[in-house]
C-alpha cells in the first residue's frame, strides 16, 4: 500500500520521523527514496563536505537533489580547492541558499567566483577565514564590488566572527554588498574604541585603514537601523558607554543581541539598553562578569518580551536578582549555568508566585550551578511545568534520588536531561524507589508516587513503582557521566527509551556487559554514545550488543581497558554508519589495527587511539 501513495504524501509522513530514520526510509524503494530527499530539502539540513577530489561526484549528487545548505572543511587556496569550489558553483550555486566556510582559506579570486555562482544566497559564514582579509584588497575593484552586490542582494545573515585581520575598510567593502542585510555577527573581531576629548563620549573620527573601528560600525548601525534585527558582538570588550552609543541609534530596533564576555559592561549600560531596545527577545549577557542583581532586574523590567535569556557565567548573581525573573511572561529559554551564588531559591520563588501560568520554560540550566540546593530545585520542578524539554543540571552536586523522581513525575515531556557528576544518584533513584535507610525530609509532600516502596532493598533485580526514569519516554538525550553509584541494577532496568538518540555512561565504573547489552537493546536508535573510563566493558559485551546499534555515528570507548583488537572487529560489522570512533587509552588495540579499521571505511573521520608503555600516544587519524 505505502508504495502505491503519492510523493507529496510520503514527503509529508517521513517528515515526522528522525533524521536516522529519515535516511533508512530512502532505502525502501524509489519513491521513498524521492520523498526522503524532498524532506531534507525542506528541512534546510547542512551537508559537511571536506574539500577534497573524492567530494566532487558527491556534489554534482547534491546538485541534482537541490540542496540548499551546505559547510565547506579544510579549504585552502591549493588547485583542489579551486576546484572543488568551481564545483560547488557550477552544480549547487543556483540554488544555494546557506553557505559556511568557516576557518577556511580560500583565495580572494576563488571566494568572488563562489559567490558569483551563488545568486541565492541567503546566509554566509566567513567566520575564522583571515585569508581573505590579509592584504585588504578584497573587492576593492569597483566592478567586482557591483557584481557581488548583485550575488549578494538577498544576504539575510552574514557572520564575520573571530577575523583579526578585518579593518573598517574591507568590513564597508563587503557590507555594502550586502543591502539587505539583517542578521551580523562580528563576535571575537578586534574591535577599537577611541574616546573622544569629553570623558565616557567615543571619537568621531573617520574610518580606519588599519583596524575596525566602533565608529564605524556606529556608522554602519545608523544606516542599516530600519533593517538589522540581530547583532553579535561577544568578546569585543564593548565597554558601557559603546553599549549606550548602540542603544541610542536612531530607528534601531533589535531582537536579538549577544554581548557574551564583554566584561567591561555595568549594571547602568544594560539598563540603558533595554530602556533604548524593548522590543529584544533574545538576550545574552554571559561572561559579563561586572553584572549583577540588579542589571537582571532591569532586564526583567525593560524587556517584557524576552524570549531567551543567558546568564552563564555571572559570578555575581544572586538569589536576590532571580526574583524578578518572574516579570518575564514570556521566557521560553533561560541559562544560569555557572553562576556559583545561586541557590535556586530565588528562581523558585519568582516562578511559584507568579499569579496565573507561569513563563513557559522549554529549556533551563543551572549546570555547575554549586550553591544550588536539591530542596530548591525540588520546589522549582512542579511549576515548570510539561512546556520543558531541556533540563541541564550538570555538576549539582547536592542532587538526590527524591529530586529525580521528582523530575520524572512532573516533566515527562523532557526530550534532553543531562546530570552530569550528580554522584549522590543511585539505583533507587532511576528505578522510582526509596531507600529505606533514607528518612523523607520533614515537611515534604512528595507525588503520591514517591511513596512506593521496593519489597527488599537486597533484590537483585527491584522493578520500578513510582516515577523512575522510564516515564521520560520522550528523551532524546540523556547524560549520566560520573553518576558512580549506578549499576547493571537500575540501567538494564530503565534505560529503555526507543526514541533515544544520544547517551552518556561515562565514568560508571559498576557498568558491565550485562548493563551495555541491556541499553543495546533497550535503546536501538542510539547515533552518539559515550562509555569512556567503564573498566568492565568486554568483547563480549560488545558481541552481543553492537548488532543492536546500526545507526551508531559517533561512538567513544577511551579509557576503557578491556577492549582489544576484537571489538573493533565486531564494531566494523555491526555498525556500518560509524563517523567518529575514540579508543584513546585502550591498551589492547594497537595502531595497525586501528589503521586497518579506517582503511575499510573512507567515511570515518576521526580515530584516535593509543597508551603504551604508560604513555599516551594520541592521534587523531
Amino acid at each position: 500500500m505505502a508504495e502505491s501513495l503519492p510523493l507529496e504524501m510520503l514527503t509529508y509522513i517521513l517528515r515526522f520521523l528522525p533524521l536516522s530514520d529519515q535516511k533508512e526510509a530512502s532505502l525502501v524503494n524509489r519513491a521513498w527514496y524521492c520523498a526522503a530527499q524532498n524532506v531534507l530539502r525542506e528541512m534546510n539540513v547542512r551537508y559537511n563536505i571536506p574539500v577534497c577530489s573524492a567530494s566532487l561526484p558527491a556534489i554534482k549528487s547534491l546538485g541534482l537533489r537541490g540542496i540548499s545548505c551546505i559547510s565547506l572543511t579544510n579549504l585552502d587556496g591549493s588547485p583542489v580547492s579551486q576546484q572543488v569550489l568551481q564545483s560547488v558553483a557550477y552544480h549547487l550555486g543556483p540554488h544555494l541558499q546557506s553557505l559556511s566556510l568557516g576557518g577556511g582559506s580560500p583565495t580572494e579570486a576563488s571566494f568572488v567566483a563562489l559567490l558569483l555562482g551563488c545568486p541565492a544566497l541567503r546566509s554566509l559564514d566567513l567566520s575564522g577565514c583571515n585569508s581573505l582579509f590579509t592584504s585588504g584588497m578584497l573587492l576593492a575593484q569597483p566592478e567586482t564590488a557591483q557584481q557581488v552586490q548583485q550575488a549578494l542582494r538577498g544576504l539575510r545573515e552574514l557572520s564575520l566572527a573571530g577575523l583579526r585581520d578585518l579593518v573598517d575598510l574591507s568590513f564597508n567593502r563587503l557590507s555594502s554588498c550586502a543591502p539587505s542585510l539583517e542578521r551580523l555577527s562580528l563576535a571575537y573581531c578586534h574591535l577599537t574604541f577611541k574616546p573622544g576629548p569629553t570623558r565616557g563620549s567615543l571619537s568621531s573620527q573617520d574610518s580606519s585603514p588599519s583596524q575596525l573601528s566602533f565608529h564605524n560600525l556606529l556608522q554602519f548601525l545608523k544606516e542599516r537601523a530600519g533593517s538589522l534585527r540581530a547583532l553579535d558582538l561577544s568578546g569585543t570588550g564593548l565597554p558601557p558607554e559603546a553599549l549606550q552609543a548602540l542603544g541610542q541609534v536612531a530607528g534601531l530596533q533589535l531582537q536579538e543581541l549577544s554581548l557574551q564576555n564583554c566584561q567591561d559592561l555595568s549594571t547602568e549600560a544594560v539598563a540603558a539598553l533595554c530602556h533604548q531596545q524593548p522590543g529584544l527577545t533574545s538576550l545574552d549577557l554571559s561572561g559579563c562578569s561586572e553584572l549583577a542583581d540588579q542589571a537582571l532586574v532591569a532586564v526583567s523590567r525593560g524587556l517584557q518580551h524576552l524570549q531567551r535569556l543567558s546568564l552563564r557565567k555571572l559570578q555575581r548573581l544572586t538569589d536576590a536578582g532571580c526574583t524578578a525573573l518572574g516579570a518575564l511572561r514570556e521566557l521560553r529559554g533561560l541559562d544560569m549555568a555557572d553562576c556559583c551564588l545561586v541557590s535556586g531559591r530565588g528562581l523558585a520563588q519568582a516562578l511559584g508566585s507568579v499569579r496565573g501560568a507561569p513563563p513557559a520554560l522549554a529549556t533551563l540550566s543551572l549546570a555547575y550551578c554549586s550553591s544550588l540546593k536539591d530542596s530548591s530545585v525540588r520546589s522549582l520542578i512542579p511549576v515548570l511545568g510539561p512546556s520543558l524539554r531541556v533540563l541541564d543540571l550538570s555538576s549539582c552536586l547536592a542532587l538526590t534520588n527524591q529530586t529525580l523522581q521528582t523530575i520524572c513525575a512532573y516533566l515527562p515531556a523532557l526530550s534532553v536531561l543531562r546530570l552530569v557528576w550528580c554522584k549522590e544518584l543511585c539505583d533507587w533513584g532511576l528505578l522510582g524507589l526509596r531507600d529505606p535507610g533514607q528518612e523523607p525530609a520533614q515537611g515534604a509532600q512528595p507525588h503520591r508516587e514517591l511513596e512506593h516502596q521496593a519489597v527488599s532493598p537486597k533484590d537483585p533485580s527491584p522493578q520500578p513503582q513510582g516515577p523512575s526514569l522510564l516515564m521520560l519516554q520522550a528523551l532524546q538525550e540523556l547524560d549520566l557521566t560520573a553518576c558512580s553509584k549506578l549499576t547493571d541494577a537500575s540501567v538494564a532496568k530503565v534505560l529503555q527509551f526507543p526514541q533515544l538518540r544520544q547517551l552518556s555512561l561515562s565514568l560508571l565504573p559498576a557498568l558491565t556487559d550485562k548493563g551495555l547489552v541491556a541499553v543495546a537493546r533497550g535503546c536501538p536508535s542510539l547515533e552518539l554514545l559515550v562509555l569512556s573510563h567503564c573498566n568492565l566493558l568486554s568483547d563480549e559485551g560488545w558481541a552481543q550488543a553492537a548488532s543492536s546499534w546500526p545507526r551508531l555515528e559517533h561512538l567513544n570507548l577511551s579509557g576503557c581497558s578491556q577492549l582489544t583488537e576484537q571489538t573493533l572487529d565486531i564494531i566494523g560489522q555491526a555498525c556500518k554508519q560509524i563517523q567518529m570512533l575514540d579508543v584513546s587509552m585502550c591498551p589492547g588495540i594497537g595502531m595497525a589495527a586501528i589503521r586497518r579499521f579506517q582503511a575499510q571505511r573512507p567515511q570515518l573521520t576521526c580515530v584516535q587511539s593509543r597508551f603504551v608503555g604508560g604513555a599516551d600516544l594520541t592521534q587523531t587519524l
